[in-house]
């Protein structure tokens, strides 16, 4: 029993589970800003700007039954700027970090050529072109 709970608190300790735990709460706090951004900010507005006092409850009706639109449209929006922050906030920093923080070495040499006859790339080392067979290495083909 001891071991079993060695184990568990082991897995628990792991760096990517408290940092997956962390993602999830900061996630679930950042989700409730976007969606109360969505509902008392963006719907208002949007709504001022057509008319309509209450965005959230536009509906339709089609033989008794109602179809909420107003709701998925906030839904929507609340995804999109959620999409959007994450975007400029998450992956755009981390991305110029890691091209900052990438190691700059010479480039890698070529490994492969372009066959002059059908383009495609073979070994540098080739003699004939693996693909049309035609001579790479301008060397005269033995009869």
């Amino acid at each position: 029993m001891k071991n079993m709970f060695a184990g568990f608190r082991q897995f628990i300790l792991r760096g990517s589970v408290v940092d997956l735990a962390v993602g999830i709460m900061i996630g679930a706090a950042f989700n409730a800003v976007v969606s109360s951004l969505v509902k008392d900010i963006f719907t208002p507005l949007i709504a001022a700007i057509f008319g309509k006092p209450q965005f959230a409850t536009f509906s339709f009706t089609i033989h008794g039954a109602q179809f909420m639109y107003g709701d998925f449209l906030n839904n929507v929006i609340s995804f999109l700027i959620t999409a959007i922050a994450v975007y400029f906030f998450v992956v755009l920093p981390i991305n110029k970090l890691s091209e900052t923080l990438a190691p700059k070495g010479p480039p890698a040499e070529a490994t492969t050529k372009q066959c002059p006859e059908c383009l495609s790339n073979i070994p540098i080392a080739a003699r004939r072109c693996a693909y049309c067979t035609s001579n790479v290495d301008g060397s005269v083909p033995k009869k």
